[in-house]
């Protein structure tokens, strides 16, 4: 079945494409349940705390968790690859500020902010 949505200017375009089933969606959803499941028993193991690999395993698993909400809730997986690219751009160039603005916060102190705290001259 072929779906049509009219335009401003009386032009029929096509948005037709493969949109998953909802046993897809089902499984996507049983699927982000399990790794959700497992970054809160992550936590609660002591090695992972004492071994600094809690916030990389869960960041690793947040990112999964990212990358397949906005592919398949969001239909960046089916839509135009424009949209794909326009996303990634955004993320690319959000985490590319996060990214200077911590090492900036990590090499540079801040002393007239402090004193401006403190109230110091």
């Amino acid at each position: 079945m072929t779906n049509y949505a009219m335009q401003a200017g009386g032009v029929a375009e096509d948005h037709s494409h493969g949109h998953p089933s909802e046993s897809v969606y089902i499984r996507i959803a049983v699927i982000l349940t399990a790794i959700t499941t497992v970054e809160v028993a992550i936590y609660y193991i002591d090695w992972f705390h004492t071994s600094g690999a809690l916030v990389p395993a869960l960041v690793i698993l947040s990112a999964i968790k990212f990358v397949t909400v906005i592919g398949y809730y969001m239909h960046l997986k089916t839509d135009d690859v424009r949209y794909r690219y326009t996303f990634g751009f955004g993320l690319i160039l959000a985490l590319g500020i996060m990214g200077g603005l911590a090492v900036l916060m990590r090499t540079h102190l801040i002393e007239y902010g402090l004193r401006l705290i403190s109230g110091t001259n």
